[in-house]
């Protein structure tokens, strides 16, 4: 039987423990021998921040009374020998629930209230206001407290049907689709919006973050679920009740919120212990069950691998009581190997991808340096060499011709500067179509076409020609920034053969994987722009915390192609300045030396003893380098499963950053 999820999951914690201990050895190695310029530097600590803060989101979507909570109890925290989240009968989760861990934060549960809605402010503009949110602290070690504080998602409240329309609950063009009205008039909504549980268990340890979605009602009422944090997930299993099948409303949220793609997308058919009948036999029982899941998928338009029929009730209670039997009679196992299967080498694959280009690019980054002092080095200990046995006026005429190669290269300075003013102009071009005014205009610009069609019914032409708009300009930055790089190679090449620079152009910055990520934004919004949701974006608080939550999610995609290209450039530009200021180190310790020896002939066979000391040290510090480099790589293409699991314990990962944190004041971070 194949290891569970979340035994793969702490495996794959490990082996990014390890991998961000080689790191750490590798840039303190060349910190420490000044083999790394302050931009080549700050590349590989963007790459440590981004290995140390790796999230694995896995988005749990159900209507009500799915058994979604009692399933991820069952698969992630079955060995706390108890439920985490509530599931007891009828509703449970009222409100989306985040659960991750933040080792800088206690553990607390902090609530986002539901009236935050009415000021139109997106979760992601709240995350960064930490006292818009309701904290409780967590007794991590008192299960009856934990139980008693966790049930607080489960609260609701009776507002009018006016306050429950302003909430977004109630919705006069859908009649069908509003929950019932007691007879006061009255309509039930959950007290919080929104749940952050920072919760110290050894797979959020390791990066693991669960969103816990309720039912449809909670999912329409906030947009920003489909089209930010259900998106964003790397897997989402749907769960559909076994003895219901597909119903109204689950088509609905598969329909009009869901549409993820196949690949990431699992199907669960809860409570198939409902479907056994004592007065049936075994056979006839697996046969109900798997008509079940072929009609699911027929009906869902997935294929029916992807469907799983278990008993999560029955997982749970056999993991909590050790019985080997009856888990592999509730099939969970089945979906955990699956889930395991599809995301674990994905995410490994991408992190291994990652770190091998960036210590590649480090690796000729270093090879460059230290070429360059050891040439350096090589003519001085050839003029110096050649001293042997000559007079002093030999001496002097040395220093001379050190005095004019000096001059000679200190006339690359104006060539420098005419270099650094086309650069300089030339990027600023390339970034100006990734400023956040020119995204606002063009949002601006979808928004009043949305405006100017009838019921904004013109909202996804609107949407998708934005998105077209969008993705030129992405298109057209990454062809002015191969226009830099070939102006950065012809000059670098002059600068090479007339002034003895080694100076060269690293590969440009893929930002067509941003134009990749823009359409998958697309496939989502696009997806949620349907005739429902045009008429919802005719009222005005709606479409202005679309338009907020859509900001935000492209300003990310510019922001991040903009810092990709800006450290590219970055580099290059420290790449000058370091050969340059080792140049003139160099000039300076050649004519130290030449003077020293004019004054005491003796020092000849001292500073030539000394210089060959210093080659043999570079020399030492490249193989080094190398072997730590190689190294770094082999940790990297080693598989989790290959990892030594002694002293890669769960708290081995240091803090955790962006993602979907567990705090509002480190999600702002995100």
């Amino acid at each position: 039987m194949a290891s569970s999820f979340a035994s793969s999951l702490d495996a794959l914690g490990q082996w990014r423990a390890g991998l961000g201990r080689r790191l750490d050895d590798y840039i303190h190695y060349l910190g420490e021998h000044d083999l790394a310029d302050a931009s080549a530097t700050e590349s590989l600590e963007a790459l440590r921040r981004g290995l140390v803060n790796e999230k694995m989101v896995v988005a749990f979507v159900a209507e009500f009374s799915r058994g979604k909570s009692e399933l991820i109890n069952a698969i992630f925290f079955a060995d706390s020998g108890r439920r985490i989240l509530p599931a007891t009968p009828g509703r449970t989760t009222m409100c989306p629930v985040e659960l991750g861990y933040d080792p800088e934060e206690a553990p607390a549960l902090a609530l986002l209230p539901i009236g935050t809605r009415l000021a139109g402010l997106s979760l992601s503009e709240l995350r960064g206001q930490p006292l818009a949110w309701t904290h409780r602290p967590l007794d991590v070690d008192s299960p009856d407290q934990l139980a008693e504080s966790l049930q607080e998602v489960m609260r609701t409240q009776w507002v009018s049907l006016e306050d429950a329309r302003a909430l977004g609950f109630w919705n006069d063009d859908t009649p069908e689709d509003n929950p019932p009205v007691n007879p006061q008039g009255q309509v039930e909504v959950p007290v919080w919006r929104h749940a952050l549980i920072n919760f110290p268990h050894p797979l959020l340890k390791r990066g693991l973050v669960v969103l816990d979605t309720p039912g449809l009602n909670a999912i329409g009422a906030e947009p920003e679920l489909t089209l930010s944090l259900l998106p964003s997930a790397h897997a989402m299993v749907f769960i559909l009740g076994a003895d219901t099948g597909v119903t109204k409303s689950d088509m609905t949220i598969w329909r009009d919120h869901l549409g993820a793609p196949a690949q990431t997308s699992f199907v669960v058919l809860n409570k198939i212990d409902a479907l056994r009948d004592p007065l049936a036999t075994v056979e006839r029982v697996n046969e109900q069950i798997e008509q079940q899941r072929t009609g699911t998928a027929r009906l869902l338009g997935m294929a029916p691998e992807r469907v799983f029929p278990l008993s999560a009730r029955q997982a749970l209670t056999s993991r909590i009581s050790g019985d080997p039997l009856g888990l592999l009679e509730s099939r969970l196992p089945e979906l955990e190997v699956a889930l395991g299967a599809q995301l674990l080498p994905q995410r490994h694959e991408v992190l291994q991808k990652s770190v091998t280009e960036a210590t590649e690019r480090m690796e000729s980054h270093v090879a460059r340096r230290l070429g360059d002092r050891r040439r350096q080095m090589a003519e001085q200990l050839l003029e110096l060499r050649g001293l042997r046995g000559k007079s002093g006026a030999k001496t002097r005429m040395m220093i001379e011709r050190v005095d004019a190669e000096t001059a000679e290269f200190e006339q690359c300075t104006s060539r420098l500067q005419a270099m650094r003013m086309v650069h300089g102009r030339m990027l600023k071009n390339a970034l100006v179509d990734l400023t956040g005014d020119r995204l606002r205009e063009e949002v601006t610009e979808m928004q009043q076409a949305m405006a100017a069609s009838i019921l904004n019914l013109g909202a996804k032409k609107a949407f998708i020609s934005l998105c077209g708009r969008l993705r030129e300009i992405l298109e057209a930055t990454q062809i002015r920034a191969h226009e830099i790089h070939s102006m950065l190679t012809a000059s670098f090449a002059k600068l090479n053969a007339e002034f003895g620079f080694t100076l060269n152009v690293s590969h440009v910055p893929d930002l067509l994987r941003f134009v990749q990520e823009l359409n998958l934004i697309q496939q989502n919004y696009v997806q949620y722009l349907g005739l429902k949701q045009a008429l919802r974006l005719s009222q005005t608080k709606f479409m202005e915390q679309f338009r907020r939550m859509l900001m935000s999610k492209l300003r990310v995609v510019f922001e991040n192609a903009s810092g990709e290209l800006e450290l590219w450039n970055k580099m290059a530009s420290a790449q000058v300045d370091a050969q340059l200021r080792e140049r003139r180190r160099s000039f300076r310790k050649r004519r130290d030396a030449l003077e020293r020896i004019q004054a005491a002939s003796g020092e000849l066979e001292q500073r030539l003893a000394e210089l060959e000391a210093q080659d043999t040290q570079l020399q030492l510090l490249a193989s080094r380098s190398t072997e730590l480099s190689q190294q770094l790589k082999q940790q990297a293409q080693r598989e989790p499963s290959e990892v030594d699991p002694v002293g890669a314990g769960h708290g081995d990962v240091p803090p955790g950053g962006p993602g979907l944190p567990a705090s509002p004041r480190i999600a702002a971070q995100a």
